[in-house]
């Protein structure tokens, strides 16, 4: 009996971003190596890092960088290269480390 070969109609969709603004719901900090660590009395709170971050994982509160959204960052370290602090504000470790 001959098996019928797929095309490419067949493929189900995947990586489509079939509804706009959905990306809450998929938590993608688990994709992380390492972790971004405020060291708060660094921060100058320019908001540089809000700015640069690609996954908006930065959380502000009252004009103020307060933390991170640990469920999104996926650890790519922008945030920490990024800050103009004369003692870095954003340290990054090993997701192990901070277990």
């Amino acid at each position: 009996m001959a098996r019928k070969l797929s095309t490419w109609r067949d493929v189900p969709r995947a990586g489509m971003i079939l509804e706009p603004g959905n990306s809450v719901e998929y938590e993608t900090g688990s994709w992380r190596t390492y972790r971004p660590m405020l060291i708060a009395e660094n921060c100058i709170h320019c908001m540089t890092c809000f700015l640069y971050c690609p996954d908006s994982s930065i959380k502000v509160e009252k004009g103020k960088m307060a933390g991170f959204d640990y469920a999104h960052c996926k650890g790519c370290g922008i945030c920490s290269n990024i800050c103009p602090a004369k003692k870095k504000a954003i340290e990054m470790k090993l997701e192990t480390e901070c277990q």
